[in-house]
């Protein structure tokens, strides 16, 4: 078509402005299961990994743990359209690879396959593709690499490590489950806890009560979130965000709920666990994404089939 005329892809994308966007950018890894792939590359390398997905280009790869987050987030661009079709505060995915170029028609041709509206791939050839994330505007980073998980975090990115799990979450409401301190929130009551144990935490929170928490990791990212989630009415929303955190209700709670109403980040369901296991409550919840810094919660949240990414 002639560039001076409209052209319905194009307007399409254009749609997606990394300045307005709400950009998250996912690796292969997290979004496909390439486990099997993986493990080729690092036994026989990329010369044999880049021969076999030529060779499997047209076949597409399974679903891997973020998939089902990114369908979610799929269906939230389209309620969003459908109400404002010149609405540009989307959700936009950027799928990141440090593959080459050569092996990654099987990517593209897996998210047609599956119907992803993904329309940005970047095959880097690169140790670190994480210096990328920023020229994209990126808000959020999902990888199955702990070190571009920590260069991301380094680069003043929201970011977290995804875990290769079987993951049959529901389709709709995109659900989103943030742990507090060290994740939505800064960690400062958590080393006040390393230093001075519960009571002491329990004493510091009490005199600051009146003073909101610093900003964690994934406040950027969820603040966001809040305000894609604004344009729904409660009863109507396409999601769901949640705040499950080991701070006891009684002692620690009202602290983190100000914060909460200082930054003006609507929470649909709070859950604060006293140090409970959270595994039963997210089984109860079923989100498409759980974060938490806590390894023993991420492990207890895989433990009931909950996709989840530990902020390290």
């Amino acid at each position: 078509p002639s560039l001076l005329s409209p052209n319905p892809f194009f307007l399409h994308v254009l749609q997606k402005d990394p300045s307005e966007a709400l950009v998250i950018a996912v690796t292969t890894r997290a979004i496909f299961n390439l486990e099997e792939e993986h493990k080729l590359y690092l036994e026989r390398g990329k010369e044999e990994y880049t021969r076999h997905q030529q060779a499997n280009q047209d076949k597409p790869l399974p679903p891997g743990t973020a998939f089902a987050f990114i369908q979610a987030v799929q269906h939230v661009n389209e309620k969003i359209l459908e109400s404002n079709p010149a609405e540009k505060d989307l959700f936009d995915i950027l799928v990141l690879s440090n593959n080459s170029p050569e092996s990654g028609v099987r990517i593209i041709n897996s998210a047609k396959h599956y119907g992803l509206e993904i329309s940005k791939f970047c095959f880097v050839s690169d140790e670190d593709s994480t210096q990328y994330l920023k020229s994209h505007g990126v808000k959020l980073f999902l990888s199955a690499d702990r070190t571009d998980v920590c260069n991301a975090l380094q680069r003043g990115v929201s970011a977290a490590l995804i875990f290769q799990q079987e993951v049959q979450a529901p389709h709709t409401p995109l659900r989103v489950v943030f742990d507090g301190d060290a994740v939505l929130f800064s960690d400062e009551t958590d080393q006040v806890f390393r230093e001075h144990g519960l009571e002491g935490a329990v004493q510091y929170e009490r005199k600051m009560e009146a003073v909101p928490m610093g900003e964690g990791p994934l406040k950027a990212f969820a603040m966001h979130l809040g305000k894609i989630r604004k344009k729904f009415s409660q009863e109507k929303s396409p999601i769901r965000i949640y705040l499950v955190t080991a701070r006891s209700g009684r002692d620690m709670g009202i602290r983190a709920i100000k914060t909460l109403r200082e930054w003006g980040l609507a929470i649909d369901e709070a859950f604060f666990m006293d140090g409970a296991p959270k595994g039963p409550i997210l089984a109860q919840i079923q989100p498409h994404i759980f974060f938490d810094d806590g390894l023993h919660n991420i492990h207890g949240a895989r433990d009931v089939g909950v996709p989840s990414a530990w902020v390290p």
